[in-house]
């Protein structure tokens, strides 16, 4: 056989996606993949009920349809406080991946430096070597995952060409506040880069915390891509509705590449959902009192049973810290990995092994979500319960 191209070799699959497999193998209550057990929004299913009989079904404009284009326009231009031209400023993708990945191909030369906070998003690694380009970490420290902006700016003397800010973050739930966003955002104006930023959860923001769009500070629309999915705010993951919004020059090149990665997004899904994205604000009030009480009902749960954990300010992952347990005679040399294959065949819960998530030597972590239901909290914290016999 010819040799494969040696980039292949320089990332793993997915191990978020490995635990979901191994999870359904073994019947376990999956808290590892992040997704819903409950279903979208009814006016959302009425619309997509009609588009099954009513359409579209063929191609839409492979940048998305003007309708889905415009409503996008409407809502996001509020958040980032300017108008968002639906024609020149948008691109929408199959899914906040696509999204990713478009805008790193589209401003990455192969070796270019790219500047990623370290825990990551697991793909945001892999889209810097797949495009091309160089990772340069920069630690954001645990428990309170702060961050120090010399790193940054020295990774920015170095020529790297971005910084990826995943806001809220994924995995740990920080939230940037405006003062951190805005040193970073003087700093990419300053050495002419760009910040790419991952806002999916942008509606997952518990308070006192609150989000802050990149693009709406001041003189840094020109500097910013956003990217941003529809799958966390309407709980419809499976449709991969995503997006790109930055300057006309850029989303113009971004349509380029999208158009060869994957032509369109799907149509009659791009009709229903249009539907969410002219709901009231009043739908986002309820959509964050909702993962605010299931947050709250988590945390309170991981408190009782006794595991050690941080409060994430957004998004809807807890980090837990495994380390007492790792120090147990039958864990002594395991990998976070190997604790998180045991506890979905010996605890029936699947969790992320932090590992996946840190460039740092980091074993001691593993993720949770509470995008469930509270039977299934209830059901998944019963569970977790027999890890603290372990202790005893």
């Amino acid at each position: 056989m010819p040799k494969l191209s040696n980039r292949v070799h320089t990332f793993t699959d997915s191990v978020i996606r490995r635990m979901t497999r191994i999870s359904d193998e073994h019947g376990a209550i999956n808290l590892s993949q992040g997704f819903p057990d409950f279903d979208p929004p009814k006016p959302i299913l009425d619309a997509l009920a009609k588009a099954a009989y009513e359409g579209p079904h063929q191609y839409s404009v492979t940048f998305g349809a003007e309708n889905f284009r415009k409503a996008l326009a409407a809502k996001q231009g509020r958040a980032i406080g300017r108008t968002i031209d639906p024609n020149t400023e948008i691109c929408v993708t199959c899914g906040g991946t696509e999204a990713m990945m478009a805008a790193m191909m589209t401003i990455c030369n192969p070796g270019d430096k790219v500047l990623v906070f370290s825990p990551f998003y697991e793909n945001y690694g892999a889209d810097a070597i797949l495009s091309g380009a160089e990772p340069i970490y920069v630690p954001l420290v645990p428990p309170e995952y702060h961050f120090d902006i010399s790193i940054i700016e020295d990774g920015f003397r170095q020529g790297a060409k971005a910084i990826i800010v995943c806001n809220p973050s994924n995995p740990c739930g920080k939230v940037f506040t405006r003062e951190e966003l805005m040193s970073i955002g003087e700093l990419a104006v300053k050495y002419d880069a760009f910040v790419v930023t991952d806002e999916v959860y942008e509606h997952m923001v518990y308070a006192p915390n609150k989000h802050t769009c990149m693009a709406s500070l001041p003189g840094m629309y020109e500097h910013t891509i956003t990217c941003n999915s529809l799958s966390k705010t309407y709980s419809i993951t499976g449709w991969r509705l995503g997006y790109l919004i930055g300057p006309a020059e850029v989303i113009e090149n971004a349509k380029k590449v999208h158009d060869f990665l994957t032509v369109g997004a799907a149509a009659p899904l791009q009709e229903a959902a249009t539907v969410g994205l002219q709901f009231p604000v009043s739908y986002y009030d309820e959509l964050l009192a909702t993962y605010t009480e299931k947050r709250q009902y988590f945390l309170d749960g991981l408190d009782r049973i006794g595991l050690k954990h941080n409060v994430p300010q957004g998004t809807y992952f807890v980090m837990i810290d495994i380390s007492d347990f790792l120090a147990l005679p039958q864990f002594q040399g395991w990998t976070d990995l190997q604790f998180c294959e045991w506890m979905i065949i010996n605890i029936g819960v699947a969790a992320v092994p932090g590992s996946s998530f840190f460039k740092e030597d980091v074993n001691n972590l593993i993720r949770l979500h509470f995008a469930r239901s509270k039977e299934t909290l209830d059901e998944a914290l019963g569970r977790l319960a027999k890890l603290q016999e372990l202790l005893k």
